[in-house]
């Protein structure tokens, strides 16, 4: 078994919920989130630096202030690990636009899932 977490953008959880559904996957957990990823976001700084150790500078400067946090969703989705391919391809092929923040899939192993209603373990508890 396997658990995929992914981070995608706001509006598009709503199509990956269809999207989801339509490849056999319903069970899922969803929350809100802030984050931010390692870009520097204002690129009007970089274009008007000269090297490399001025660059490095500007981004451990802007790291160090505390870049502004962006709302995201996570996705947490547990599947059997014949599932993953179909899972990770579907949220790729919703979230994908090519742009900086379309999100990440986290893929973990997941060692036992157990019902509380019922005491189900392991895949029978999925």
């Amino acid at each position: 078994m396997k658990e995929i977490i992914a981070i995608i953008r706001m509006n598009k959880v709503g199509e990956t919920k269809r999207a989801l559904v339509r490849s056999g996957i319903h069970a899922m957990t969803a929350m809100k989130v802030m984050g931010r990823g390692k870009m520097l976001k204002d690129v009007s700084v970089l274009e008007n630096l000269k090297d490399q150790e001025e660059l490095q500078g500007v981004l451990i400067d802007s790291l160090l202030k505390g870049g502004r946090l962006i709302p995201k969703r996570m996705l947490i989705i547990c599947v059997s690990d014949e599932d993953v391919p179909k899972v990770v391809d579907t949220i790729i092929s919703v979230n994908q636009s090519g742009n900086s923040g379309d999100g990440k899939i986290f893929v973990l192993p997941v060692t036992d899932v157990v019902r509380i209603r019922t005491g189900e373990r392991g895949e029978e508890a999925v």
